[in-house]
């Protein structure tokens, strides 16, 4: 029998990118994954019942529901291990990390982030706020990148990455959308395949991608 990449994805609110995660397994052009489990620290997010509506065990686990931080983390980390993950996926995932669970699922943690990193990323860049200082900034791309998470903020290894146009006329919610249908929905699939496929690989802090050996 096949081995599955046991995945679970972190969200924060409506899974978008759960969802192309779930559609394209549906469909089979996503294949040897299994999505076993989905966490939110938001019990209202709505990527939670994406995943129910597909028979996967769903958990809210949220910060607030501890007396600190320290606790939840231990949660946090307890349900990860009951999952027994190869991959953790954050798909808008709005919770830093400890540094001591990044460092345990080291070149095991996915996140995708709506720019093109190094720009706008870091501290304080997430959700619309990216694509507001993006057009205020004025440039004519923007887009996406699925990188393993480090220490760091956006500074782990890139794996992969896919720009878009910026127009003039944009705004915020415009240029999000644009991303989200024409980078994200490809990027994050294709980047968990290639895991999948045995095809990542690390040198000098930096992740690669096999090449496929040609058939003659």
């Amino acid at each position: 029998m096949e081995k599955m990449l046991r995945i679970v994805v972190l969200v924060s609110g409506s899974g978008s990118n759960l969802q192309n995660l779930l559609d394209g397994i549906a469909e089979k052009t996503l294949t040897g994954v299994r999505i076993v489990g989905v966490i939110s620290n938001n019990a209202g997010a709505y990527a939670l019942e994406r995943a129910r509506k597909a028979d996967i065990p769903a958990l809210a686990i949220s910060p607030k529901d501890f007396p600190s931080r320290e606790v939840f983390y231990q949660r946090l980390e307890a349900t990860l291990e009951d999952f027994q993950p190869d991959l953790m996926v954050l798909a808008g995932f709005l919770v830093v990390l400890p540094e001591n669970l990044v460092k345990k699922y080291e070149n095991r943690i996915l996140n995708i982030h709506p720019s093109l990193i190094p720009a706008f990323c870091g501290s304080g860049n997430y959700g619309r706020k990216v694509h507001e200082n993006a057009i205020a900034r004025g440039v004519k791309l923007s887009g996406a990148t699925v990188h393993f998470v480090d220490a760091g903020t956006d500074t782990g290894p890139i794996l992969l990455q896919k720009s878009v146009p910026v127009f003039p006329d944009d705004t915020p919610e415009i240029l999000q959308k644009r991303i989200q249908q024409d980078a994200e929905a490809v990027l994050l699939p294709q980047a968990v395949q290639l895991i999948a496929d045995g095809r990542v690989f690390f040198r000098d802090g930096n992740a690669y991608v096999r090449e496929v050996p040609s058939r003659k």
